[in-house]
């Protein structure tokens, strides 16, 4: 039964923030933080000590999956956010796995919102700035190309990350 309402909530976690990115650009923190919390209560009540610290483990992996992303300014804060609220929910290796599957479907969003926008060619141009700016100088944000200053097109994460924990709990 606890498998149950952990996939329904994860889903509807997933949903809400999806549809607020797409209309407003922004997930709330009401949203990540209280389904963070609501995730390690439930697992408390549920698994007692072991249930927490899963919830606790899956929200560290979130985080720790998605932060280079968002300190190399390639994603909002909200989505690390959302990632570890849904890890806090579906424990560490869904978390990962769940990380993968949003990864994957956000790369296959790109380059569909780069060609429908004329963009892809800048996109790969960028993409190789980048790679060659580390090369030189190691690992750190390239203002030009950063979600602050490009002015390319912006994705709505939340919905590569809802299509992530649909194919991870499909699969749990």
């Amino acid at each position: 039964m606890s498998n149950y309402v952990v996939a329904i909530v994860a889903l509807a976690v997933g949903l809400v923030a999806c549809v607020t990115d797409v209309r407003t650009r922004r997930i709330p923190n009401a949203l990540t933080f209280g389904a963070a919390a609501a995730a390690l209560l439930f697992h408390a009540i549920a698994d007692g000590r072991a249930g927490a610290g899963m919830a606790v483990v899956g929200w560290m992996v979130g985080v720790a999956v998605f932060l280079p992303f968002f300190l190399l300014g390639g994603m909002g804060a909200a989505d690390v956010k959302l990632l570890a609220a849904l890890g806090a929910w579906l424990g560490p290796r869904d978390a990962f796995w769940l990380a993968v599957y949003a990864s994957l479907a956000g790369g296959v969003m790109a380059i569909i919102v780069a060609l429908g926008r004329g963009y892809l060619r800048t996109a790969v141009r960028n993409v190789g700035t980048l790679l060659r700016y580390w090369w030189l100088v190691g690992p750190r944000p390239l203002a030009a190309v950063s979600l602050e200053r490009s002015d390319g097109p912006r994705l709505a994460y939340a919905v590569p990350i809802f299509v992530g924990t649909v194919v991870t709990v499909w699969l749990r």
